[in-house]
């Protein structure tokens, strides 16, 4: 069976539009702003010569204290002192929580703070997606990448 000009042509124009997203796809918006929030922190991590380690998240540790003993679950409820602050040190936040539900707080921090055992003290960067990313608040601009200085007392 043998396709006609007209048929060509008709074949032609129903894939024209597929082929141009598909030729037009680069990378993902989500993919970009995390690969720039990286180079961000690793910029961040050099200039201020700390020792850190990335996660499969995208976030990186500091470690200043190890601590000891288990290491806290999602479920956990956590006592420690945190500032949290942009790249620039302009802090956003700073307090003592007793009992924080980490179900409550933005998924970067979470993941940071599960890496600290009681006692523990460091360093979470979160990049923008698992911080408040595109939408910021009133007092963190959008797509912003967030540090936070910890301190872990206790977890139960």
């Amino acid at each position: 069976m043998t396709m006609t000009s007209a048929g060509k042509t008709r074949l032609f124009f129903w894939l024209l539009p597929f082929l141009l997203v598909f030729l037009s796809c680069g990378k993902d918006p989500h993919e970009e702003r995390a690969e720039k929030d990286r180079l961000k922190i690793l910029a961040y991590i050099e200039e201020h010569g700390l020792e850190a380690t990335e996660l499969d998240s995208g976030v990186f540790i500091v470690k200043e204290v190890e601590g000891s003993g288990p290491y806290p679950n999602e479920e956990s409820k956590i006592s420690l002192f945190y500032v949290g602050s942009l790249l620039d040190g302009t802090v956003f936040d700073s307090q003592y929580a007793e009992n924080m539900d980490l179900r409550f707080v933005v998924r970067g921090f979470s993941m940071g703070i599960l890496e600290f055992r009681r006692g523990g003290k460091g360093i979470i960067l979160v990049p923008s997606g698992l911080g408040y990313g595109e939408r910021g608040t009133y007092t963190i601009p959008r797509n912003a990448v967030l540090v936070f200085e910890v301190e872990i007392f206790d977890f139960q």
